[in-house]
């Protein structure tokens, strides 16, 4: 048996997908197509699927699916009910409904893990409080950001030099190994930074979950070009740049390290970002769906992670299961 925050975890991840209220109903669909619909006692489900197919679906499996009512007839739609449906049955159909209603390219670059899809799975509120629970016992591991935030309220801007040094030191907390200038030399990085601000410092500021497509394009682009950016003998570097990125805008943006980025997209340059992103945005819609209608703040707390933004707990997540596991 499947349950309504199966068939949303499912939908949710899929490009272009929207849920919404429709006369008490829960419908999900591209623009203004709807491809599922869950009848108001969320015990069916109805789907788009080829009519000149159904009458076969139906025949073969009549105590699974059946014809949906006379005014939907004219229409590719058949209607299931969820207790005899499983999850990996389930998950044929939505995506298969989901296809009938994108461009093709689309549903190609999906199931083909082009940059417009092949997401992986929304993990769901157990594996984040899972991983919450883990990454959260690690000693002093709020320490830096905490003193970050101290030392940048209300919010890290670059066009200071403060803040500036404050971000460099930041980042080498985490790992990145970025030279500190000597006294009499340049200040590489401080310098660079003061001039991508400069083009950048208008970055999107919507929640991971709220973000547009335009402005996903606008922070992988800001992230391609701040990984290159000059310091020293070598570049800042994505792993570098996803956290600075993550710093400037903690609601919006969930960062990664090599092993995430590699396991996930195979790649850490500026379309795999975009992809990265894209991610985030559908495990962060189905976190909040499945959480019953809580916010972030309060879904934070649910978890075990009191005052941290959703993206951050889907970064911990994928660390906890991808590059703590493989240490």
């Amino acid at each position: 048996m499947v349950t309504v925050d199966d068939v949303r975890r499912l939908a949710l991840a899929l490009p272009r997908t929207e849920e919404h209220l429709v006369r008490d109903r829960v419908k999900f669909r591209i623009g203004r197509i709807v491809y599922l619909a869950l009848s108001r006692d969320e015990t069916e489900l109805g789907f788009a699927f080829p009519k000149e197919e159904r009458a076969a679906l139906i025949a073969a499996e009549p105590e699974k699916f059946f014809l949906p009512g006379a005014g939907d007839m004219r229409y590719h739609w058949v209607e299931a009910r969820m207790a005899a449906l499983g999850v990996a049955e389930l998950e044929e159909l939505v995506t298969g409904a989901w296809r009938m209603c994108v461009p093709a390219k689309v549903a190609r670059a999906h199931l083909e893990g082009g940059a417009e899809g092949g997401l992986p799975p929304a993990p769901g509120l157990a594996r984040l409080r899972a991983a919450a629970e883990v990454f959260g016992a690690f000693p002093g591991v709020d320490r830096s950001w905490l003193a970050l935030c101290a030392d940048t309220a209300p919010g890290l801007d670059l066009s200071g030099a403060a803040h500036r040094a404050a971000l460099h030191r930041w980042l080498n907390t985490w790992g990145c190994r970025i030279r500190y200038p000597r006294e009499g030399e340049p200040d590489l990085l401080g310098e660079g930074l003061e001039r991508w601000w400069s083009r950048h410092g208008g970055l999107p500021g919507a929640r991971l979950a709220a973000l547009s497509d335009r402005e996903i394009g606008l922070l992988a682009a800001a992230f391609g070009e701040l990984a290159a950016l000059p310091v020293g003998r070598r570049t800042l570097g994505p792993t570098a740049a996803a956290k600075a990125l993550f710093a400037l805008r903690p609601e919006t943006v969930m960062p990664w390290d090599a092993a995430i980025a590699q396991r996930l997209w195979g790649a850490r340059d500026e379309a795999a970002f975009a992809r990265h992103l894209t991610a985030g945005r559908a495990w962060a819609r189905a976190a909040l769906a499945e959480s019953g209608g809580l916010d972030e703040a309060a879904l934070a707390a649910e978890l075990g992670r009191p005052g941290l933004p959703l993206a951050k707990l889907l970064d911990e997540y994928l660390y906890v299961t991808i590059t703590h596991q493989g240490a």
